[in-house]
């Protein structure tokens, strides 16, 4: 197996609520997460955070910090072999601008205790609630061709 795609997803915290949106097409349609994408060519990780952050959901990214690197596999059957992909979670808490809704994603603020897992990937469960609490990450998951989650592993770094 060759490198993994690289992708960011980067949550935006304040006053112990984090801000997911609801992805309104493309992969992972329908369900809430942290914007982030793919890099662009020449891009760094770090600026691709800063700039899928202001593509979707209209703030910029002043500071943020570097919680987790997690390795995502699907299988090969129904063209999912593209989704492999490793994700580079930060967390944001300095940034410029009110989060707004754009064609990609509706944001919306939730308490940590509200938090909608049962409308998110399957996997953010094993790992979203460790970096709130300030732990750092490093995660392994698969999945079915249905996307559940067939195996796992999260370790603190």
């Amino acid at each position: 197996m060759g490198k993994l795609r690289q992708a960011t997803s980067c949550f935006l915290i304040k006053d112990n609520k984090v801000l997911l949106a609801m992805k309104k097409r493309g992969f992972g349609v329908g369900k809430w997460n942290g914007p982030g994408g793919k890099p662009n060519s020449g891009e760094s990780i770090e600026e691709t955070a800063v700039r899928e952050t202001l593509e979707e959901i209209g703030v910029t990214i002043k500071s943020f910090d570097r919680v987790a690197t997690l390795d995502f596999f699907f299988p090969a059957d129904l063209a999912k072999k593209d989704w492999n992909q490793q994700v580079c979670v930060y967390l944001v808490t300095d940034w410029e601008g009110e989060p707004v809704e754009t064609e990609e994603m509706k944001p919306a603020w939730f308490k940590y205790e509200e938090i909608p897992y049962k409308d998110m990937w399957v996997d953010d469960i094993y790992w979203l609630p460790q970096v709130l609490q300030g732990k750092k990450l490093k995660g392994t998951f698969s999945f079915t061709p249905d996307e559940s989650l067939q195996d796992f592993e999260v370790i603190e770094i």
